[in-house]
This record gives C-alpha cells, sequence and structure tokens, in this order.
C-alpha cells in the first residue's frame, strides 16, 4: 500500500503511543509535553493542534517524523475493531482497499502485540482504585 498522503488518519489522531514511541520521538529532540496528553484512563495518545496530529506538517501534507513515526501509525490503516473483535483495514482510509490480506495479516498481528504492551503501560499509570 503506498500513502496518498491525504491526511486523513492524522486529522484529529487518537493514536495511542508506547513509551517506546515516545523515547523514539524524545531522542529527536521533542518533548513529551508538546506531543504526548494523557487520557482519563491513563493511556498516552498525540495531541492534536489544528485539528491535525502534531507532527503533521499541513501544508505539505507530510509527516515530519515519518522515519521515527509511532508503531501504531506504521501499521495503520489496520486498526482494531472492538465489534468484531479483529484487525479490519480502516474504512477511512482512501487506499485502504489496497491492503492485501496477507498485510492485514501480518499487520493485524503487530497490532495485537502492540495493543497488550500499551495496555500494560496505562494499567501501570492508572491511580490504584480506578477500573
Amino acid at each position: 500500500m503506498r500513502c496518498s498522503h491525504c491526511g486523513v488518519c492524522c486529522q484529529e489522531t487518537e493514536m495511542l503511543l508506547s513509551e517506546e514511541d515516545i523515547r523514539r520521538l524524545e531522542k529527536l529532540g521533542y518533548n513529551r509535553e508538546n506531543f504526548v496528553q494523557l487520557n482519563e484512563e491513563g493511556f498516552a495518545q498525540l495531541k492534536n493542534r489544528e485539528k491535525y496530529c502534531v507532527f503533521y506538517d499541513i501544508e505539505g501534507k507530510r509527516c515530519k517524523v515519518y522515519r521515527s513515526r509511532p508503531l501504531g501509525c506504521r501499521i495503520y490503516p489496520v486498526v482494531f475493531c472492538e465489534e468484531e473483535d479483529a484487525a479490519v483495514v480502516d474504512d477511512l482510509c482512501p487506499v485502504g482497499d489496497t491492503v492485501s490480506e496477507r498485510k492485514l495479516g501480518s499487520k493485524g498481528k503487530m497490532l495485537v502485540r502492540l495493543l497488550r504492551v500499551i495496555d500494560a503501560e496505562a494499567e501501570r499509570r492508572r491511580p490504584r482504585g480506578l477500573v
């Protein structure tokens, strides 16, 4: 699949971040306070600015950190669908129909592993007593 650089996936993102993602971006010189927000459940998410991910160059229609982008961004347009309890191709992606079954399977496995890591990290951030 080739990205069309439409920016749909970067618009109003709720992309979850692992600690490894955060450290990789910090090594580039970015301060986590400028790109990470913690939601009420303890999950680290990319921040948005002007309705887009803080790393999305609106004019250039490119990711400023593409080579070091979060793993979830690398896996996209494969996302986890809770209703189906499976990895699926995000129907918002205009080139999602070019994702092969083989690629869906391999990215789906990566996604499940990533979500396990992110869940464990969020659990450690949650104050005791919160569900």
